[in-house]
């Protein structure tokens, strides 16, 4: 059985601050109850939890400055950082247990050509002579060129995923990656009046498949050949924060194991809900896993769907 990583690119990773309070409330002064700080990001994210069923990881960071440093040290999932000038970001999440997190994202450094360089090189080294699944999730810093996304899609051998945003989706499209968006971002990035014309025109571009995230509602796939819902599984209420991580590591997951669409799409599912009865991101509950399911402690075949 093969063991091969899951490479994991994070364009714009974040030091990931936490805070909870007794009530959100807009305009007064608030005192925070506690702190929780770590590596954070979309794609440091999905690692993670990937890690955290026993599937290796392992991600390719471009980080700077003292944030970059306190990142890189406190990071418990293999890496590859690519040094940058500027000051890595910082993203505030405030939770109250009752009403929706409230998150406030940095733009992120500015990145130079010659740093992008650096980082598509490190994305190719890690993919050379393997066959494991390529992911690519989260924001680019503002002013880079999305046309980026399509060159690291196009270096992975194996299954490719993006969870990206806006041109970089079109273009993670083109290049062949299964595209994993939310639904406002989904519209947001092709214009398009509804969720099916949306996924379409990724389809059209050459995207092989579209998994949308419908909150709530649960995920819909789309291919050329049909289109597959599964509901998000009922009575799981908590932290929604990085539950569509979650949802994405699952899908990798189970897209490296060959699963059938429906089955991917129940995976992702299960690994979203169970991030939600956890207080941060990056973490799912593992005993509810189990229960959502109970088939994850079978050997995983990592080799390429």
């Amino acid at each position: 059985m093969s063991r091969t990583p899951v490479t994991v690119l994070t364009p714009n990773p974040a030091v990931d601050v936490t805070y909870r309070v007794a009530e959100q409330r807009t305009g007064r002064t608030q005192r925070v109850l506690d702190v929780a700080r770590r590596p954070g990001g979309k794609g440091v994210n999905v690692a993670r939890v990937l890690q955290s069923v026993g599937a290796p990881a392992r991600c390719v960071l471009p980080l700077g400055g003292a944030a970059g440093t306190w990142l890189a040290e406190n990071l418990d999932v293999p890496a590859t950082v690519v040094p940058l000038a500027g000051q890595t970001r910082s993203t505030v999440t405030v939770v109250d247990g009752v009403q929706h997190p409230t998150m406030f994202g940095e733009p992120g450094p500015a990145v130079s050509t010659d740093e992008w360089a650096a980082v598509t090189d490190a994305v190719t080294r890690a993919l050379t002579g393997t066959v494991g699944a390529f992911v690519v999730a989260g924001s680019l810093p503002p002013g880079t060129d999305p046309d980026l996304v399509g060159s690291w899609v196009r270096a992975a051998r194996g299954p490719a995923v993006a969870d990206v945003t806006g041109r970089a989706l079109l273009t993670a499209a083109e290049a062949g990656a299964v595209c994993a968006p939310n639904t406002e971002e989904l519209l947001e990035a092709t214009g398009a009046a509804d969720a099916g014309s949306a996924a379409r025109a990724l389809l059209d571009r050459g995207a092989p498949l579209v998994v949308v995230s419908c909150g709530a509602q649960g995920l819909t796939s789309y291919a050329h050949d049909g289109e597959v819902h599964v509901p998000a599984v009922a009575g799981v209420s908590g932290n929604p924060t990085g539950a569509g991580d979650a949802a994405t590591a699952g899908l990798v997951l189970a897209l490296v194991r060959g699963l059938p669409t429906v089955e991917a799409l129940r995976w992702a599912a299960a690994f979203g809900a169970a991030a939600v009865l956890r207080p941060t991101a990056g973490e799912v509950d593992r005993e509810a896993l189990a229960r959502f399911l109970p088939d994850l402690e079978t050997p995983v075949d990592r080799s390429p769907a």
